[in-house]
């Protein structure tokens, strides 16, 4: 049986009287060890579930339980057991690497003797910039950075907000590959994104948030499969004179030499498509295929 490390039960939140829920009765379960999407658009929520669990913002009701711990009873010891990187960067420019950690460990009172501070900049590919001076870091260094400050206590949980906002596709590679590295020691990480590619690379669990209520939680593969639509289109080496009548429904796009089909993957396989083609003599010239990913997926849910 999976270890939850999050159990929440009809979480809710009302900023002011007259005003719709921020969060409306969530449940959620979180698995220790996992690597959990949280999505949804602006507004959906997602900011606010994380401000409870961090302590920054006070529930109108509901119960939160964190590592076994309940917020209510005592919340000192569910906000020590989070480490939680916004999305904003917020380090001082003056400081090292180095300093800005041990300022951050003093203040979760981390003794001398427990402290991991070069080991986490190590783990983090920061430990030649331990003593440069922060504002000398680039932008996927001081997201690095970022992470690194949130884990000087050795926190179980580590909450990331948006952590790729701005980041160009080679840091964003290696921040991906950060986040992995943490999470096989141990680290369970809550992952919220508007980039779905990095939900669908890292995640092993996802939730979708929208209106302050969850509208689907579950494995990533289970998600993957809620469409299991698939596009090819074939360039031909003449003209196109008919289509064949097995293919006629599965058109969406015709040109003189080339033909795109969209099909279910549970009815028929590209192979049967091209068999077809090959045997009524259909000279092909090139295939290319496109499969539904988790954007598809979640903005059909954003629709229902």
């Amino acid at each position: 049986m999976e270890n939850k490390i999050i159990d929440v039960v009809s979480l809710t939140k009302k900023y002011s009287s007259g005003s719709s829920l921020a969060l409306d009765h969530i449940n959620l379960s979180i698995n220790s060890g996992s690597i959990f999407g949280l999505l949804g658009p602006n507004g959906a929520g997602k900011s606010t579930f994380i401000n409870i669990l961090s302590g920054l913002t006070n529930k109108t009701s509901g119960k939160v339980n964190v590592c076994g711990v309940d917020l209510d009873e005592d919340p000192k010891t569910v906000r020590g057991n989070i480490g939680v990187v916004p999305q904003e960067i917020n380090i001082d420019p003056f400081f090292s690497p180095i300093q800005i950690m041990d300022i951050q460990s003093g203040l979760y009172g981390v003794k001398k003797n427990m402290n991991r501070n070069l080991e986490i900049l190590k783990d983090l590919d920061l430990l030649d910039k331990a003593k440069a001076y922060s504002r000398s870091l680039s932008g996927g260094m001081k997201r690095r950075l970022m992470v690194a400050k949130a884990m000087v206590h050795n926190p179980p949980l580590l909450i990331l907000d948006e952590p790729t906002a701005g980041v160009d596709v080679e840091l964003r590679g290696k921040l991906w590959d950060s986040i992995r590295n943490l999470n096989k020691q141990g680290v369970t990480i809550i992952l919220t994104t508007h980039y779905l590619k990095e939900a669908e690379i890292l995640c092993d669990r996802i939730a979708v948030i929208n209106k302050g209520k969850v509208i689907a939680c579950d494995r990533k593969d289970k998600f993957m499969q809620l469409l299991d639509e698939k596009e090819l289109r074939i360039d031909f080496s003449e003209p196109l004179k008919s289509i064949p009548k097995e293919i006629k429904k599965y058109c969406i796009e015709k040109n003189d030499k080339s033909l795109t089909l969209k099909f279910k993957k549970s009815k028929i396989s590209t192979a049967d498509i091209i068999k077809i083609f090959v045997e009524k003599k259909f000279k092909l010239r090139e295939i290319s295929t496109k499969d539904s990913d988790l954007e598809d997926i979640f903005i059909k849910l954003l629709k229902d």
